[in-house]
């Protein structure tokens, strides 16, 4: 089942940006030090009758500045994007007022046979203390409709910044069904990462809610991955290091060999220039 991108921040943080963001990451302080991550993140989602939704709080390694600097271009969400297996092509429109997302299979395919969804772009405020980005599409494949992304980030103590990334989409009854169909066939095995019972003791939790914190997670190791190697001569060190991380939680993420991998991404970003998804 594909799982387009998409996010949708909560609506306080939108609205008190960086001293609500920095609230949130201190509440979850505790689950930041101590989790099955190992690493200071906590992921969280939600499922209501015709929408999930998935936010990953966590702190980075990098200053606020380069955070900003770098995730506020909207070229630099393409490189992001495309680092997840579903993600075809990407394309900056509009003067970078929007993005032109392919989604696909897991496997390396022709762009004809992937799905589009048209991004609009917007930096909502970027300042010394608060970066807020976000994407909306109105349609997406089969029924699914009013995506949103949206990134913030704001200085934490150590030379770090704390992010919070969230997704969500509203569906109908035709992506229901597929979704439905992939649960109970291939997805059924699949789990996320909230764990189920007294102390984790029903393992994790699966369902739709588990495919949502699976592609969260994808979605932060890519910003992850690109913050520690942005520039355009360190392709290779970013698909690497995503496929590596997401090896740490093989359990839940583990779809493909590294080689298919590899093979797969270097050739989807040589297309990049060649191709556009309308082609």
């Amino acid at each position: 089942m594909l799982m387009p991108v998409a996010a949708l921040a909560s609506p306080d943080l939108a609205a008190d940006g960086a001293p609500a963001l920095r609230a949130r990451l201190q509440a979850l302080a505790p689950q930041l030090a101590r989790n099955a991550f190992k690493r200071p993140l906590a992921i969280e989602s939600n499922e209501a009758p015709d929408r999930l939704s998935g936010d990953v709080y966590a702190l980075v390694d990098h200053p606020f500045s380069t955070v900003s600097s770098a995730l506020r271009e909207p070229a630099a969400w393409c490189q992001v994007l495309m680092l997840h297996l579903n993600t075809k092509h990407c394309a900056v429109k509009a003067g970078g007022g929007a993005l032109t997302v392919a989604v696909g299979r897991k496997f390396d395919q022709p762009l004809s046979d992937a799905q589009k969804i048209d991004f609009s772009y917007r930096v909502g405020k970027a300042d010394a203390n608060y970066l807020n980005v976000r994407l909306n599409a109105d349609t997406g494949p089969l029924s699914t409709r009013d995506y949103s992304i949206v990134l913030e980030a704001t200085p934490a103590d150590g030379g770090k910044t704390a992010i919070h990334l969230g997704y969500a989409y509203a569906y109908g009854t035709a992506a229901r069904l597929a979704m439905k169909g992939y649960l109970a066939t291939v997805g059924s095995d699949k789990v996320g990462f909230t764990p189920q019972g007294a102390q984790g003791q029903g393992g994790y939790i699966g369902g739709v809610r588990g495919v949502v914190e699976r592609n969260t997670m994808r979605y932060y190791l890519a910003i992850d991955s690109y913050l520690d190697a942005p520039a355009p001569g360190q392709l290779e060190q970013r698909l690497g290091a995503w496929f590596d991380a997401t090896e740490q939680y093989a359990k839940q993420l583990h779809e493909v060999d590294r080689n298919d991998y590899l093979v797969m991404k270097r050739h989807e970003f040589r297309r990049l220039g060649q191709e556009s998804p309308e082609s």
